[in-house]
């Protein structure tokens, strides 16, 4: 097993902390009979390959052998490796939800990146300095040629972890955490929709809860077919995974009982879920960001189950409710500088005043959240409860 993992190069490959040369010595941990030992590996590899979002050109020579990894009998973490393959692919998901991955737009952005990347210096160059890696090439590119590599440095990577995507198929078959992370996982490549959806539906459930019939159908309608399930299921998270999938696939045609459904979700009749990979469960932003789909006719409904449900949440699930709201309440996006809480709109002020009187929205496990502020602050709003209080004083 992992033969080939020594003929790769990778002292001379980078990754988020430099030279990769760390990377086969991780990747034979995730099958050691050590169960510490996997863990901390797939910790490891969650911060070089993958970090925050951002993947390196050493990322796409360790998909190969995580997938082999992945059915490993001394595999024991098989979800959350199906996480670390996914999370190369997109991201952060909510880049692309609810419509989905436009991987012919990145494949098209990524022409010409090939020979730009091949020309910056590794480690080992004489030209190479390990501190600052290759950021100074990197820099010194313009800004177009910048965008070519690292569309490049995606694709290649995503090209590979798309080789998975037949175990990850067969993965459907397994126990319901794994089921649900590859009908994840399948959702993210459109070029392999026929097959994937026939896989999709075919998937046996062992999950009355109904997570896995949920995260199966949204997979679906991302790959542009219709869910199993019906919104006549007696199950409330696979009624919502079947709405989003029909909101997904019908748009603006999409049916009254679809929008009805989405909108009870909204607005807060599922809790959110860890066992659903989307939109890390935030089942009820999820419903929002959907209903944007199917048009500007429910807008309204959808701002007021949005801002009915802003007290009650906090940190990363108040992250997704709130900016789903502040995209209805400012289509425009920013505000202009100096505009005051007289200049802002009935809607707009609706919110402003929810956010101001809704102090532990803007925590997170009783802190402040600096992403939940810069969330707020780019629409021009104060980035703080209390100044954004202030702010409705000055009329």
């Amino acid at each position: 097993m992992l033969n080939g993992l020594d003929q790769v190069n990778w002292a001379r490959l980078t990754h988020a902390y430099g030279p990769a040369d760390d990377v086969p010595d991780l990747i034979r941990a995730l099958v050691s009979p050590d169960a510490a030992a996997r863990k901390k590996a797939l910790w490891k590899l969650n911060g070089n390959i993958y970090h925050q979002g951002t993947i390196y050109e050493a990322t796409a020579f360790a998909v190969p052998f995580l997938l082999e990894v992945l059915t490993a009998p001394e595999c024991d973490e098989q979800p959350q490796l199906l996480s670390l393959l996914t999370s190369i692919v997109t991201g952060f998901d909510e880049m692309w939800l609810p419509a989905g991955l436009p991987v012919a737009e990145h494949r098209a952005a990524a022409v010409g990146g090939e020979a730009i990347l091949a020309a910056a210096p590794r480690p080992g160059d004489d030209d190479f300095d390990e501190d600052e890696a290759d950021y100074e090439y990197v820099d010194g590119l313009p800004d177009e040629d910048q965008a070519r590599m690292f569309a490049y440095i995606w694709v290649r990577a995503y090209d590979a972890v798309r080789a998975g995507v037949p175990l990850f198929r067969e993965l459907l078959t397994w126990e319901p955490p794994v089921q649900c992370m590859a009908a994840y996982a399948l959702a993210w490549f459109p070029e392999e929709a026929p097959e994937s959806l026939r896989a999709l539906a075919n998937v046996t459930e062992g999950d009355p809860e109904g997570v896995v019939a949920a995260t199966a159908s949204v997979a679906m309608g991302l790959l542009g077919g219709r869910p199993v399930v019906t919104l006549d299921d007696p199950r409330p998270i696979a009624r919502w995974g079947a709405a989003i999938a029909l909101a997904t696939v019908d748009g603006p045609d999409a049916g009254h009982d679809v929008v009805d459904e989405l909108i009870t979700v909204t607005a807060g009749s599922i809790g959110d879920s860890d066992r659903v990979p989307f939109l890390e469960g935030n089942v009820a932003a999820y419903a929002a960001g959907a209903l944007r789909l199917t048009g500007d006719g429910h807008a309204a409904r959808t701002f007021g189950a949005l801002l009915a449900r802003i007290p009650s949440v906090s940190g990363s699930s108040a992250f997704h409710v709130v900016k789903e709201t502040l995209r209805l309440a400012f289509p425009s996006g920013a505000l202009p500088s100096g505009t005051g809480y007289a200049d802002l709109d009935d809607r707009q002020r609706r919110l402003v005043d929810v956010l101001a009187a809704s102090p532990s929205t803007w925590l997170i496990n009783g802190r402040k959240f600096g992403n939940f502020s810069a969330l707020v602050g780019g629409y021009g709003l104060p980035a703080a409860s209390e100044a954004l209080r202030t702010y409705t004083e000055t009329r």
